[in-house]
């Protein structure tokens, strides 16, 4: 009983929701531990459910992505950098040309600028960086599926992000070994709200694309393949797919193949000393063709290591062809102690060739040695988490469905060029075009991009005419009711009420593959609450004020509660599919919507307003 009173002090206490975020944080995991382990009387259960749905929703808006903003960076922006909101509001930059220098019309002085900015091509090919692409003003989009034609790859020097709230879609970075440069081609770390979107790295001379130590990242839906390993490197024979980590970082739907190791690699909390908050939600990727190691690492934080599918390749040792994961323990050379090692949950991942691994995820688990040094005595089982550690919502897929969906659409899927269709063949193939990797290397795994042919070239095509340069062509301005003589209404939110005009019309490029890439998954909550895609579809117009829902199913009954539990509005379905409510009374907000429909099948979901 004395539980059950602590609840009500906790339920009635008048500051809940103004104590610190861990303090909340904890006391609410606590009482869901405790409903799900049956510690509280049945006769409360339906109080603290309530309570729970309540608490868990906040989290999954407020705390796990540690910002209030609800409106993704656009449709089918997942994970926790889904509200990197870019270059929002800002001004719209064309890429003209392809040569790089610091004049207006490169890329280069794009990303130079300063404040916000959406920055659209009129133009496709391959750009031959000078130096290093370094972004160091935030507030940026990159939006690479507006190029005509073929679309645009950078290559010989580096990128890296290096500033905050970036979102980069659609764009290749294929650096190469011409410039003998030492280094990925696609990297950021020790920034935060950060987005990479179906893009293609490949040709690097260390890793070809390192993400760790950033706060509210996400990679999604990318094609990282063929990083150099004899090559360039000081330190010799590299051929790694990237270092991946962060404090709530996400990594989806995502294609490694051809790395000889690091498949990721994860950081841990090796320079942050800070294990508590390395938090990394890994999920439906499909990795292909490692040679000595798939994924390791991970000296401190909490990993969701979930439905990913692994394929050995021609390059696949022996010794790792059923791996899945083998964890580290630090050895105390960088920021924090020795014997700091991370805890996992992996569940349904699916590894070709194995049904054991597949039926039971962690015989596909193995420590490494550094346990034995530096952490004696811990078992898998003291690594093992029985439940997911939270993440951020994700379209979650079975891992077999994950793979096909990945193969169909990851990379600059827009128009995949010559390099992305042979590693999707390969892929699926179970083969390696080319055995021979130029300096000894072989089985897919190569040590010079001439040994694959190097860059294919990308045709342009003209630009659609935009009078006002306002980043909407005329056409469509002209299709939308809009002015394609005033950029003024660029920002305006009249087409779809949500999202500002010109952003409508850049995310329309390519909806075709966002809208197919999630097919037959499932929305997964914070929560790890979940409900089948497409079953029930809201909306918040904030222009009109209303909650438009959609439903596969007949809605009998709708209930709208604040964060405090009281019902702000109930209302009757009808049996209609589609509902409109007016929220323009109701204050500014989070809240809880809870629909009921004719099966008495009931969908909660959260809306701010």
């Amino acid at each position: 009983m004395t539980r059950i009173a602590d609840f009500r002090t906790f339920r009635t206490a008048s500051f809940l929701f103004l104590l610190p975020a861990k303090r909340y944080f904890l006391l609410v995991v606590q009482l869901f531990r405790k409903y799900l382990t049956g510690l509280i009387i049945s006769n409360e259960q339906r109080v603290i459910i309530r309570f729970l749905h309540i608490a868990l929703f906040l989290f999954s808006t407020v705390l796990v992505y540690g910002q209030t903003v609800n409106l993704p960076a656009f449709p089918g922006a997942e994970g926790f950098g889904k509200y990197a909101t870019g270059g929002r509001g800002g001004a719209v930059i064309y890429v003209t040309t392809m040569d790089d220098h610091s004049s207006p019309g490169s890329l280069r002085y794009a990303v130079a600028l300063t404040g916000a900015r959406i920055v659209l091509f009129k133009v496709s090919g391959t750009i031959k960086l000078k130096s290093a692409l370094k972004i160091t003003n935030g507030n940026l989009t990159i939006a690479g599926q507006t190029a005509p034609g073929d679309g645009i790859c950078i290559r010989d020097y580096p990128v890296e992000v290096s500033a905050d709230n970036v979102v980069i879609r659609f764009i290749r970075f294929r650096m190469g070994d011409e410039t003998q440069q030492e280094n990925d081609a696609l990297w950021g770390r020790n920034h935060k709200n950060i987005l990479i979107d179906h893009c293609s790295v490949s040709w690097s001379t260390d890793e070809c694309s390192s993400f760790y130590d950033n706060e509210n990242f996400t990679m999604q839906w990318c094609i990282v393949s063929e990083s150099l390993r004899n090559s360039v490197h000081g330190k010799g024979a590299h051929g790694y797919g990237g270092i991946w980590g962060g404090k709530n970082a996400s990594f989806h739907h995502n294609l490694l193949a051809g790395h000889d190791s690091r498949n990721p690699r994860f950081c841990g909390s090796r320079y942050s000393n800070n294990a508590a908050a390395e938090l990394v939600d890994f999920r439906n990727n499909v990795i292909y063709n490692w040679g000595s190691n798939t994924t390791y690492g991970a000296e401190g934080g909490n990993y969701n290591m979930v439905n990913n599918y692994y394929k050995a390749g021609p390059a696949t040792s022996s010794s790792s062809k059923f791996r899945i994961l083998q964890p580290y323990a630090d050895d105390g050379t960088n920021s924090q102690k020795a014997g700091i090692y991370g805890k996992f949950y992996v569940s349904g991942n699916y590894v070709s060739g194995s049904s054991a691994v597949s039926n039971d995820n962690w015989q596909g688990v193995s420590l490494h040695s550094s346990f034995g040094s530096y952490a004696a005595g811990v078992t898998k089982n003291d690594i093992k988490a029985e439940t997911a550690f939270l993440f951020a919502t994700v379209t979650t897929h079975d891992a077999p469905v994950a793979y096909e969906n990945v193969l169909a659409y990851a990379g600059t899927s827009l128009k995949r060029d010559t390099v992305d269709r042979r590693i999707i063949h390969d892929t699926r193939t179970g083969t390696a075009t080319f055995m021979t990797g130029g300096n000894g290397s072989s089985n897919g795994i190569i040590d010079t991009q001439s040994a694959v042919g190097g860059w294919p070239e990308l045709k342009s095509a003209d630009a659609p005419l935009d009078t006002d340069a306002d980043g909407m062509p005329d056409t469509w301005e002209d299709a939308k009711g809009l002015n394609k003589n005033s950029a003024s209404d660029a920002q305006l939110k009249t087409v779809d009420g949500e999202y500002p005009n010109v952003e409508v019309y850049i995310n329309s490029l390519v909806s075709g593959i966002i809208e197919n890439q999630n097919k037959g998954g499932v929305i997964t909550f914070a929560s790890g609450l979940t409900k089948s895609k497409n079953q029930a579809e809201l909306f918040y117009n904030h222009s009109s004020g209303e909650l438009n829902i959609h439903h596969e199913n007949a809605i009998e009954n709708v209930q709208i509660y604040s964060l405090t539990g009281s019902v702000m509005k109930a209302i009757h379905g009808g049996g209609s599919k589609q509902l409109k409510i007016r929220l323009g009374e109701l204050p500014d907000g989070i809240y809880l919507v809870r629909i009921q429909d004719e099966q008495n099948k009931v969908f909660s979901a959260k809306v701010v307003k």
